[in-house]
């Protein structure tokens, strides 16, 4: 069976650093759609209301690589079409992204607390890869691995969309080494460093993961640096990548981290951000071999954690 041609180029630049919406017209062997409208229609009037769509018709806000897509146009199975979407207002995150490093391969960010690596749900624009492109002049940036939103530290952005591919594998191999420094309480009585495994178990749509009976998915060793005033300041190495799992296995060593909102109870969901607030954990440290270069590569974070200030 021969594979599906590759897509052409989309006709609409990026807006606000986000991509447009990409979608090819499925096959119709009822004749269920007479026109690109009709399908459009009955694509998306669910979720935004049939006026919506026939007023982005109308204004020429469905593009194909022939144009802005008309109203009676015949339906063709296999076309392309563009799109940009009205995102809702999004409260901006009052930190930077820093740049640690870039070069013709790579950018490695700073990301701080609150932004999110990847546009999802009512994250969009005010998101790493987002911001970037569009404060480096870098469009086709495109993130390796993702960091979660709450958590600041160091990300692999990738400047080629060809090599993409070999440093997404870095990471699904488990060759990256990973460092990460958290704040949570100090127990005196907890023999540290010491290795957790665990099964690690969430379910989509649960905000919260959580440890069940079984065989271990994920491995993390939790060091002390140093404690005072009953806090500790952590050193964690995970070997593996589940969600949420350094902020689960220190929960379940009774150190859930400070400014958690998830562990040990979630908070009410839709609730603003508290910016002076945010959770101590950072990744600290990145360490691998490049794929594309064959050169050792180590970076570091500039980032604290404002639990732990220097002294």
């Amino acid at each position: 069976m021969r594979g599906r041609a590759k897509p052409p180029s989309a006709p609409l630049p990026q807006r606000d650093g986000i991509d447009p919406v990409r979608v090819r017209l499925p096959e119709d062997p009822d004749g269920a759609w007479p026109t690109v409208r009709d399908h459009l229609l009955a694509r998306f009037a669910g979720a935004i209301g049939a006026g919506q769509v026939d007023a982005m018709v109308a204004e020429g806000r469905f593009v194909s690589v022939r144009g802005p897509v008309r109203a009676d146009e015949p339906y063709a199975a296999g076309r392309y079409i563009w799109f940009h979407r009205d995102f809702a207002p999004e409260e901006p995150v009052p930190f930077p992204v820093g740049v640690v490093h870039r070069d013709e391969h790579l950018v490695v960010a700073d990301k701080p607390h609150f932004l999110a690596t990847t546009p999802r749900g009512r994250h969009v624009s005010e998101t790493a890869v987002a911001r970037l492109r569009r404060e480096l002049g870098l469009s086709a940036l495109q993130p390796a691995h993702r960091l979660d939103r709450l958590t600041a530290g160091l990300v692999l952005f990738v400047v080629r969309p060809g090599e993409r591919g070999a440093y997404q594998t870095m990471f699904r191999d488990r060759v990256v080494r990973k460092e990460y420094e958290a704040v949570a309480p100090y127990d005196p009585a907890l023999v540290l460093p010491r290795t957790v495994r665990s099964r690690i178990v969430k379910e989509r749509g649960v905000i919260a993961a959580r440890e069940e009976p079984g065989e271990p998915n994920s491995e993390s060793r939790i060091e002390l640096l140093a404690h005072r005033a009953g806090l500790g300041h952590y050193r964690l190495l995970p070997a593996t990548g589940r969600t949420h799992q350094l902020r689960v296995h220190m929960n379940g060593l009774g150190l859930p981290l400070v400014h958690d909102p998830v562990y040990p109870v979630v908070e009410a969901e839709g609730a603003p951000d508290d910016f002076s607030r945010p959770l101590q954990l950072l990744a600290r440290v990145l360490e691998f071999t490049d794929p594309v270069t064959g050169e050792p590569r180590r970076f570091e974070s500039g980032l604290r954690l404002s639990a732990w200030p220097d002294r």
